[in-house]
């Protein structure tokens, strides 16, 4: 069984990067990204589509890696002890990545042998019902809707108890309930003092769930404030 990640560090940001660059080929994607989360903080990134909103949540996850900067998760650098920095982030992206040809419990068996997660069957237990699962539990992942997909790959990314969430279009393919679930859910998240990055293309979603809004363009953050500047409403998990 694997040990424990290591627990954050609160007096360093939950993330925050420097200078991060991405190229693919001759096109450049991230130009010099530089980005802070504080702890019970929750940040959106809006951006048009191909502005590397999704390559800068993967790089910071530690599952892309940049051609230049650094990232720190919790204080633990991605770069070196990328592992221990990984441990701390829960990642869901716009692809679910799940296993096709496995049930929705076996798809959380497996990631909980990789976390090494004790009293795996009690904590799969508790996160199928906050995703409104337990019911489809024995089912294969194949006959489930593309909403119950994406809630599922959300209880994956809870599942070892993250202190940081990276979410890539995480209310894509929901239906209204389990949006304002998801809402609440990140309420009561970083009330506990967790925090999350996520990113939308729904100004409506990403104004009324998170604190700050941040703009990718060129490559760049060009915006950073509150949402509350922004006259947004306050929003409102997966049940």
């Amino acid at each position: 069984m694997r040990a424990a990640p290591d627990p954050p560090d609160e007096r360093a940001g939950a993330i925050v990067a420097a200078g991060i660059r991405k190229d693919y080929g001759d096109r450049a994607v991230l130009r010099g990204v530089d980005l802070s989360v504080g702890w019970g903080e929750i940040a959106v990134l809006f951006g048009a589509n191909g502005a590397g909103k999704t390559t800068l949540l993967r790089i910071l996850a530690g599952l892309t890696r940049a051609d230049a900067g650094a990232t720190q998760i919790a204080g633990q650098p991605m770069q070196g002890r990328g592992n221990r920095a990984r441990r701390l982030v829960g990642f869901a992206g716009h692809q679910t990545m799940l296993y096709n040809d496995l049930t929705c419990r076996e798809n959380l068996e497996f990631y909980a042998r990789l976390y090494g997660i004790r009293d795996a069957g009690g904590r799969i237990a508790r996160v199928l019902e906050q995703a409104n699962l337990s019911d489809r539990a024995n089912r294969r992942v194949r006959t489930l809707s593309h909403g119950m997909q994406k809630r599922l790959a959300m209880a994956r990314a809870i599942l070892h108890e993250p202190p940081i969430l990276l979410l890539d279009e995480p209310e894509s393919g929901l239906d209204a309930e389990s949006v304002e679930a998801l809402g609440r859910f990140l309420r009561d998240w970083a009330a506990l003092g967790r925090a999350a990055l996520l990113t939308t293309h729904s100004a409506e979603v990403g104004l009324a769930w998170a604190d700050r809004a941040l703009t990718l363009a060129g490559g760049r953050i060009e915006a950073d404030v509150a949402t509350s500047d922004a006259g947004c409403a306050d929003g409102g998990m997966l049940q």
